[in-house]
């Protein structure tokens, strides 16, 4: 198996993820898809050297996130100091409807050129950010943390993390080299729950958290007696979480997880897990509808003529 590129690792949270190798490839990539051999558009319709100004508003109310992205975009269309980009708000902001998000002032082609793959990425990013703050304030109170999983787009893990994070989530994994996480195949491969966090626990990295994935309520006294850490309760209802939370104690840590929906989340919270997982933050998060009004545009001054000698 090829693995992955050192430069293109997932980093540590925290660190910038419009700066890093993978943000840099997705949006080249994104540009390469969209314009093709060239904006035939913009190219006969707006001439060299015109300048504009625009504005990013959210057609609907909405979690702010990613909007340093635009400046990543225009970025790759025309060297830096040809436009300005100046967001109206900060990340992890709810905002409600004709919410202006980011001014922009620079040359015309270049944005016009850009402005779906722009569009394109903030918008879901923002979709997911909004989501995942539904999930938070739903479960508000109760001390549970929400977290996301690796049910991401591919190429978009850590813009889509990040955007949980913006949400007031929490990331999980980001990817299979962070963390032993033992699921049901693993277990029906080993033979038994207890058997796979041993195995686990003998042959994984120093320091990595082990957390094993059980169906049933009886496969709980394997998973502590195997030295598990976290037990991921799959598909369980709030009595059954509850009553695992009794056979647990505080031996281990609690994580819910599978068909976790709004309505039904507080009830899985309020029966005492520590974490509840829910993949549809990145999978299924529906787009926040942006638009990008043009305010102005000035069009390059003309060059006098030279008198004929």
């Amino acid at each position: 198996m090829t693995r992955p590129s050192a430069s293109h690792a997932m980093p540590a949270v925290g660190a910038d993820p419009f700066a890093h190798p993978a943000t840099l490839d997705l949006v080249r990539r994104a540009l390469a898809e969209d314009v093709g051999r060239g904006d035939v558009t913009t190219s006969a319709t707006i001439a060299a050297g015109t300048r504009g100004k625009a504005a990013l508003v959210t057609r609907e109310d909405c979690v702010v996130a990613a909007l340093p992205l635009v400046s990543v975009v225009l970025g790759e269309l025309h060297p830096a100091g040809a436009w300005t980009v100046r967001a109206s708000v900060r990340e992890g902001t709810t905002v409600r409807a004709g919410t202006v998000l980011a001014e922009i002032d620079g040359e015309l082609a270049p944005l016009l050129t850009g402005e779906r793959v722009l569009l394109n990425l903030t918008q879901a990013l923002c979709g997911v950010a909004t989501l995942t703050r539904r999930y938070v304030d739903a479960v508000a109170g109760t001390g549970v943390a929400i977290l996301d999983t690796r049910k991401t787009t591919p190429g978009l893990r850590l813009l889509q993390k990040y955007a949980v994070r913006a949400g007031g989530g929490r990331n999980h994994r980001f990817g299979l080299d962070d963390g032993v996480l033992i699921k049901d195949n693993h277990v029906a491969a080993c033979g038994s729950v207890r058997a796979a966090v041993e195995r686990a626990r003998q042959a994984a990295p120093m320091g990595l958290r082990i957390e094993v994935e059980v169906d049933r309520l009886d496969q709980i006294g394997d998973a502590l007696a195997g030295g598990a850490d976290l037990i991921l309760l799959d598909n369980m209802r709030p009595d059954e979480v509850r009553a695992a939370r009794k056979l647990v104690g505080r031996r281990a840590l609690l994580e819910v997880s599978g068909g976790v929906t709004l309505d039904g989340v507080r009830a899985l919270a309020e029966a005492g897990p520590d974490f509840i997982s829910v993949g549809r933050l990145t999978h299924s998060a529906p787009a926040v509808d942006l638009g990008l009004d043009l305010r102005a545009a000035r069009p390059a001054p003309r060059r006098a003529r030279r008198p004929a000698t």
